[in-house]
């Protein structure tokens, strides 16, 4: 089961301000140049759901301009005094004392060299205020989003069906980051389903450090406080959700025999006691993902973090336990002596797959 302990509190508070770490953009972003050094080249980058004077996004892409080969850069931010009505909050401290108009968002566009010194980074961004707030689901930002050609960010985690949807209405490439719960979404399940979006390379277990305004609680499990008095908290369950192509979704699983796994499994839940069945779904449990055999030719139900590891061409995905179509217990999870398992998928492998 995934912890999200930090982010169903922010939830609670109505507060979606966490910050993506420069190190954890750059590692994602890094994944995709390795598999195709073109991923974006020649592109036009959107970073909506931005913070200008917070976002490593904006910072990220604008540094690595020309490494990429970008064509423009567009940021928007959400306007500070909207964000004082949804929150609840003061004015974050880049507004302190600028003289910034609360009501409109903002927008950052990098696409030449502006200052003259023979190269296009981040002292070359360019800024002006939006006619709206800048929420993305604007008419305003929407035009910037039917204009791009990738979408890159952190979207509001309490929002993400709506913003995926509106990505993907406009049919665009995206990396975004989120819940890893999502998975489970009925909005969000069918897109990873048909392989029209998938798990990225980076984040596959463990958590990450984002950055939060200063007025949120520090009451998740981890957090810190930096010499600058900069907050951060540690969330577990996080993945980057893409359309994008990298190399380690192609990379098939290596797989044990049923009878070795039961013989040797380092998990108490398979060995010597082999493959339970679901008393609700025709299908085996398989409670790790390291425990899937390679001589079962049936549907087994997995993990969602199975999908960490998802290989396409060696995997078909059936289902998720709640929503299989032809189940009699639509809408339930699966039962083993009539225990609830966790969140399950679904899956059958491919004949002639790599075991």
């Amino acid at each position: 089961m995934v912890d999200t302990t930090a982010l169903q509190k922010a939830k609670k508070a109505k507060n979606d301000e966490f910050y993506t770490q420069y190190a954890d953009i750059q590692a994602e972003v890094n994944a995709y140049l390795e598999y195709d050094p073109d991923t974006f080249r020649g592109k036009t980058v959107l970073l909506p759901c931005d913070d200008p004077e917070e976002s490593n996004f904006t910072r990220f892409f604008a540094e690595n301009f020309t490494r990429l080969g970008l064509k423009k850069l567009i940021s928007t931010s959400y306007a500070p005094a909207a964000k004082k009505d949804k929150y609840g909050l003061e004015l974050f401290d880049w507004a302190a004392g600028r003289n910034l108009d609360p009501k409109h968002g903002r927008m950052m566009i990098l696409d030449h060299d502006v200052n003259g010194d023979g190269k296009i980074n981040f002292e070359d961004l360019e800024w002006w205020y939006l006619k709206g707030d800048g929420d993305f689901r604007s008419e305003e930002v929407k035009k910037f989003r039917d204009a791009a050609d990738v979408i890159v960010t952190n979207p509001p985690f309490s929002l993400f069906r709506e913003f995926l949807k509106w990505i993907v209405d406009a049919d665009k490439n995206f990396l975004i980051i989120g819940n890893m719960n999502a998975i489970t979404y009925k909005e969000v399940f069918p897109l990873i389903k048909s392989n029209k979006m998938w798990l990225g390379e980076s984040i596959h277990s463990g958590d990450r450090e984002f950055g939060v305004p200063k007025e949120y609680p520090l009451n998740a499990a981890g957090w810190r406080v930096d010499s600058k008095g900069n907050h951060f908290i540690r969330v577990k369950g996080v993945r980057w959700f893409t359309n994008l192509e990298h190399g380690r979704r192609h990379q098939p699983l290596q797989l044990m025999t049923e009878a070795r796994n039961i013989k040797y499994s380092r998990h108490k839940e398979v060995k010597g006691v082999g493959y339970r069945k679901y008393d609700n779904y025709d299908a085996i449990e398989v409670p790790f993902t390291d425990a899937i055999p390679a001589d079962y030719d049936g549907v087994m139900g997995v993990p969602i973090s199975f999908l960490d590891k998802y290989c396409p061409e060696q995997f078909e995905i059936i289902g998720l336990d709640r929503y299989v179509p032809d189940n009699p217990h639509y809408g339930h999870r699966f039962t083993i002596d009539g225990i609830e398992t966790y969140a399950r998928i679904l899956i059958r492998r491919k004949k002639g797959d790599v075991k």
